[in-house]
């Protein structure tokens, strides 16, 4: 794994750990109901936009990681051309 895949890693695993109430998409779709009312699953709607909000999470927690990342390289960069 390069050094800036690894760095990404981390700092999306750090954001998802200060997350308080971090939610997950089911993981078999035979059991996509499972853990809906009666009411839910017979309003499919509803589960699409439950999912729909948690991947916009996903996709923020991803983008966060990546400005940050990017914030380092540049930090980094600013820093080995004042120190040359």
């Amino acid at each position: 794994m390069s050094d800036r895949r690894k760095r990404l890693h981390d700092l999306l695993l750090a954001l998802i750990k200060k997350e308080s109430n971090f939610v997950l998409l089911e993981d078999d779709s035979t059991e996509f109901s499972n853990g809906y009312s009666a009411d839910e699953n017979r309003n499919f709607s509803k589960v699409i936009e439950r999912n729909r909000k948690i991947l916009k999470k996903y996709q923020s927690l991803i983008r966060t990681a990546v400005t940050l990342d990017a914030l380092m390289d540049s930090e980094n960069e600013e820093n080995y051309k004042i120190n040359k």
